[in-house]
């Protein structure tokens, strides 16, 4: 059986729609058609009930689901089984978001294979929903993320607080930064506890959904942004950019989500591995917000991230 069809008909399960479905997988809406219709004719029954609002498994498509992560699962255990290099005799594949790679998830692969020399890894990048889909799938085993979903067969575990901090390309004085202000989209509860805080910043003429990248935007610019503390430590030590005098800081906690089935023997290194890394990345970001409770506003930090259970 063609292992893409099962993957369409699972993000279609996933998404109750076969346009979200195909945005997704990035292919056209006649093309996720096709495929389902491809899997009911081998199966020779429908699966999904169509209708304008989208499309809700039928009894035998609810039925087919189980046996679907089942064929998944399987099919990820064999590709990657196949693929281990030579001289290694175990895998695992590590998924996070972009923001989270520089200074947890590179850590986390040097210290995995510090501790254990006979496991390989592979790195995938990617937003929550998609990290989300490559677990459901097998296509990952753990995942580091901002906005975690809880599903079936995951177990979701905090691993950190990330601050963000308002940091300027220059010595800015005060959060008066209109006209030199980024908006970096940390998403909807960043978005409504920043409105409340800086209301005069909330009609920034640039906006920017790429995580901790926006750092590499505005510090050859003269702009400001919110930007965790830990992923612009560097440009803070060597003067590039400066922590701006009494803005508020915003909590947002990093998440690990973990397969359920991941060997024990793995998930043990992966787990310490990654308790060290946070640890280090912890202490780092402690001096630097020592220095913002100096020159900045150290009220309650509103915290952000709860887990999906969508």
């Amino acid at each position: 059986m063609d292992i893409t069809l099962i993957k369409t008909f699972l993000e279609v399960a996933a998404t109750g729609s076969f346009v979200a479905a195909s945005e997704r997988l990035f292919v056209t809406q006649s093309a996720v058609s096709l495929r389902i219709q491809r899997l009911e004719d081998s199966l020779g029954t429908p699966l999904f009930t169509r209708s304008k609002a989208g499309a809700i498994l039928t009894s035998a498509g609810q039925e087919f689901e189980t046996y679907a992560f089942s064929l998944i699962k399987l099919w990820e255990e064999a590709r990657q089984q196949i693929a281990i290099p030579e001289g290694y005799s175990k895998a695992l594949t590590l998924g996070a978001q972009y923001s989270l790679w520089p200074r947890l998830g590179f850590r986390m692969i040097d210290e995995m294979q510090r501790r254990d020399p006979a496991l390989s890894i592979r790195s995938e990048v990617g937003m929550p929903d998609r990290l989300t889909r490559f677990l459901i799938e097998g296509v990952i085993q753990v995942a580091l993320t901002y906005a975690p979903q809880q599903r079936p067969g995951l177990t979701v575990e905090p691993v950190m607080e990330d601050e963000l901090v308002l940091v300027a390309s220059w010595p800015a004085q005060d959060t008066h930064l209109e006209g030199s202000y980024v908006f970096v989209d940390w998403g909807p509860e960043f978005t409504h506890a920043h409105a409340l805080s800086l209301p005069h910043l909330t009609d920034s003429g640039v906006t920017m959904a790429l995580g901790a990248l926006g750092a590499e935007y505005i510090v050859n610019r003269r702009l400001a942004a919110y930007l965790p503390a830990r992923s612009v430590q560097r440009y803070l030590d060597a003067g590039r950019l400066h922590l701006v005098p009494e803005a508020p800081r915003f909590a947002y906690p990093v998440w690990s989500v973990w397969r359920d089935d991941l060997k024990p023997d793995i998930a043990a290194t992966a787990r310490a591995s990654l308790a060290q890394v946070a640890n280090k990345a912890e202490e780092d970001q402690d001096a630097i917000l020592g220095s913002a409770a100096r020159i900045g506003d150290d009220a309650d930090v509103p915290r952000m991230g709860a887990v999906s259970h969508e």
